[in-house]
């Protein structure tokens, strides 16, 4: 298999979800479609990751998908969003309103924080370090 293509997020509220992605984030919304049954199939990926890795907004449609919003990965960062630039995409976030747990850290693999996502989702921006 040549790529990993979407990985699905559940979250509360699409149009929600759209905005801290875009804004806070600055992905781009590649994909925003009715599907005629009060769902939307929804796509959101980081500016200029080509056809890299998207994300699959998908709104809770039960109980138990919405007791999964924000805690998917049971905690753990769940994901990775790398960065050319640290210091630009953290103070940016920051200003955004992402909520950063940590000072940043710079580790032998890169320079590295854990921040939240607006459900409480773990994520790493990091900068990997050259060569790694």
């Amino acid at each position: 298999m040549p790529a990993l293509a979407l990985v699905t997020l559940v979250v509360r509220d699409y149009d929600e979800a759209v905005d801290f992605y875009t804004r806070a984030l600055g992905f781009e919304l590649v994909e925003d479609t009715d599907r005629g049954d009060g769902s939307r199939w929804v796509v959101v990926r980081p500016q200029g990751s080509g056809q890299g890795t998207g994300l699959l907004l998908a709104r809770a449609k039960n109980e138990s998908e919405a007791a999964a919003v924000g805690a998917q990965t049971g905690g753990r960062v769940g994901f990775f969003l790398h960065t050319d630039d640290f210091r630009r995409d953290h103070a940016r976030m920051t200003a955004a309103g992402v909520r950063f747990l940590e000072e940043p850290r710079h580790e032998p693999y890169g320079s590295v924080a854990v921040f939240e996502d607006l459900y409480g989702n773990r994520w790493d921006l990091l900068q990997p370090a050259a060569g790694a």
